[in-house]
């Protein structure tokens, strides 16, 4: 396989700023891709593509991905910069916590907002040059959230499981239109947003730094926190060629913890 396979692909992918994003990002771009960065913060954006391999083509676009309007304006650019989009990576997510009881219709629906009309937004948009040019990747990042159920995040759980079923929805109805859609589950990953469940569970419980983080590694089997390099490798593989009948799938990244 050429050290390039993605060579002319267009991808855009969204949180692309930091964590997770940032890393799918890098992956894309190694392998050839000209990639958009779609997230809510310029200056984070537009660090990410600041360290990216030279020879690719780089687009930045400031966008919240639980807006409509904003979505449409931002796949448009990105159309216009870069050329029709090949792969949409919908990364954008945010976790909040709360005893179900406490869990008020705000939290609710900013957790629904961002993690999965977002990508809905998103995919609604990308789709279009997808269909016309009879190529397409979607790829969600979901959670181990999206499979199973954790105390205290109902929100963030439904949303995420809500996600997996419009990943297996939406890959039915391009089965034949050469467009894949998988999702991706990673367990907890060494991320900014982690570190904020750390803090909240130190918060909450007393337990130092450490052990807040040793009670997340626990639930691992091999003992340790996903590396964010590790999703992009995966996202970047289902993006390659050869993975063309890998769809409607959940494919976990948590070192054994959901089978």
């Amino acid at each position: 396989m050429s050290g390039s396979p993605l060579q002319g692909r267009h991808a855009v992918v969204t949180g692309a700023g930091r964590g997770i994003g940032a890393a799918i990002v890098r992956s894309l771009a190694a392998a050839g891709a000209n990639v958009t960065l779609l997230g809510r913060t310029r200056r984070m954006l537009d660090e990410t593509a600041g360290l990216l391999p030279s020879g690719g083509r780089v687009h930045v676009a400031v966008c919240d991905v639980t807006n409509d309007d904003q979505v449409s304006t931002a796949i448009h650019e990105a159309h216009e910069a870069l050329g029709p989009v090949h792969i949409l990576v919908n990364n954008a997510g945010q976790s909040g916590s709360a005893p179900f009881r406490k869990t008020d219709a705000a939290l609710w629906d900013a957790m629904l907002a961002v993690n999965l009309t977002g990508s809905y937004l998103c995919a609604r948009a990308a789709l279009p040059d997808m269909l016309s040019e009879g190529f397409g990747r979607i790829v969600n990042v979901s959670s181990t959230a999206g499979l199973v159920g954790y105390a205290y995040v109902t929100a963030y759980c439904a949303a995420k499981h809500g996600l997996i079923g419009l990943t297996r929805a939406l890959a039915l109805e391009t089965a034949r239109q050469g467009i894949t859609v998988n999702a991706v589950c990673p367990g907890y990953t060494n991320t900014e947003m982690l570190r904020a469940t750390v803090e909240n569970i130190q918060s909450k419980t007393g337990r130092s730094e450490s052990e807040a983080v040793a009670s997340l590694t626990a639930l691992n089997p091999q003992g340790k926190l996903v590396d964010p390099a590790e999703v992009a490798h995966t996202v970047r593989w289902l993006c390659e060629p050869g993975t063309e009948s890998i769809t409607g799938q959940s494919i976990v990244i948590a070192g054994g913890e959901v089978m």
